[in-house]
């Protein structure tokens, strides 16, 4: 990681926000492009100054953290995010897995993990902070029992399971095609073999199928 990490800081507590600002700021490899108080804020800046990391508190005015994490999820827009909580509650954490983040960082514990959150996450790896490391433990159980329950899931091929997890993230058929720069009938073709392959039938049986498990689907 040789680069400049260009990053968004997000979070309506000037202190904390201040607080973090210098931490980061004492790192060369690490430059904060701008800051954000409110959710809609850290959305349109999201938007349009591209950072490489948005760190997003889930407490804002406005939209909540979450809710610009999925936005962004759902707009495909480029950048990783790296929530801010004070929630150590495990249905929050999975509804962030949901929405694509790359790192859960606790606010009791950010100034000493920020840091290594910034570094994991600009790496492409995922970072929760080691107070609630447990959840990972029982997500990988999850999963496990998951994939034990459906076989057939290792049958699809890697573009498969890229359109099933786009289709978890309510895209349509039309968004699919225009994002994996392919045709909207090969994005039928294949969703028609996924349906197969996973012996799902019905209208909007796939679609049940990739909300049901999205959290999965995204590991």
């Amino acid at each position: 990681m040789n680069k400049t990490v260009r990053i968004l800081l997000a979070d309506d507590h000037p202190v904390f926000r201040q607080g973090l600002q210098q931490i980061i700021k004492n790192n060369k490899k690490f430059e904060i492009i701008a800051e954000a108080a409110t959710g809609d804020d850290a959305l349109e800046k999201f938007r349009n100054l591209k950072p490489d990391i948005l760190i997003l508190d889930i407490d804002m005015p406005g939209l909540n953290g979450l809710e610009v994490a999925e936005i962004a999820q759902r707009e495909s827009l480029p950048g990783r995010v790296v929530i801010l909580t004070m929630y150590k509650e495990e249905d929050m954490f999975y509804k962030a897995v949901d929405y694509g983040i790359y790192g859960y960082v606790l606010k009791e514990s950010a100034v000493t993990d920020i840091i290594d959150s910034i570094n994991s996450v600009a790496s492409g790896k995922y970072y929760i902070s080691p107070a609630i490391s447990g959840f990972l433990v029982k997500h990988s159980d999850k999963k496990r029992r998951f994939d034990e329950q459906h076989p057939a899931i290792t049958r699809l091929t890697p573009m498969e399971r890229k359109i099933l997890r786009l289709i978890s993230r309510m895209k349509t058929s039309k968004d699919i095609a225009i994002e994996l720069s392919i045709s909207h009938r090969t994005v039928e073709n294949h969703r028609m073999n996924i349906c197969n392959k996973l012996e799902i039938h019905g209208s909007h049986a796939l679609l049940k199928f990739a909300l049901e498990n999205k959290t999965y689907l995204e590991s």
